[in-house]
C-alpha cells in the first residue's frame, strides 16, 4: 500500500459538479492499494500518517503531528499511485489491486484512520472520476510505502 501525504491549508473532492468532501488545515492522503495488502499495511500507514511530524511548531520547525494540531484528513483512493513507467511511456497499472480487493481495503483504511484521528476522515468516492482541489502548504509532500518498513 502506498500513500502520498500532502500538508494542506484546505482540500476538497468534487464528483459530478458537486462537492462530496472538504477539509480545512490538515492532510490530504492519496491511497494506492496492491492486491496483497493486508490489515498490517493499513495499521502501519495509519500510525505513520497520524504521527507524521510535518506541522510547524511555535518556532516554525516541522515538529507537530495532525493529532497535535487538531487537523483534518481527507483520504482519496488513487490506483495510479501503483503505476509503473519502467517500460515505454504508457504507465502500467498491473500492480494496482482490482476493485473487489481495493474498495474494501480503502474502506478499512479510512475507518482505521478515523479511529486513530479521533474524528471522521473525509473521503473521495471510490471508482468515480473526481476533481481533487488542494492548497498545498509549504509545500510538503511525502511518499510512504508499507513495503519499505
Amino acid at each position: 500500500m502506498r500513500v502520498l501525504v500532502q500538508l494542506v491549508s484546505r482540500a476538497s473532492v468534487e464528483v459530478g459538479g458537486g462537492t462530496v468532501s472538504e477539509i480545512g488545515p490538515g492532510l490530504l492522503v492519496l491511497v494506492g492499494i496492491k492486491a496483497d495488502d493486508t490489515q498490517a499495511d493499513i495499521d502501519y500507514l495509519v500510525r505513520k500518517i497520524v504521527n507524521l511530524r510535518v506541522f510547524p511548531d511555535g518556532d516554525g520547525v516541522m515538529n507537530l503531528s495532525v493529532l497535535d494540531v487538531g487537523g483534518e484528513i481527507l483520504a482519496v483512493s488513487q490506483f495510479t499511485l501503483m503505476a509503473s513507467c519502467r517500460r515505454g511511456n504508457r504507465p502500467s497499472y498491473i500492480a494496482a489491486a482490482p476493485a473487489e480487493i481495493s474498495e474494501p481495503l480503502y474502506g478499512r483504511f479510512c475507518e482505521s484512520l478515523s479511529l486513530a484521528l479521533g474524528r471522521e476522515v473525509g473521503r473521495g468516492v471510490f471508482g468515480a472520476h473526481m476533481k481533487v482541489g488542494l492548497v498545498n502548504d509549504g509545500p510538503v509532500t511525502i511518499w510512504i510505502d508499507s513495503a519499505d518498513r
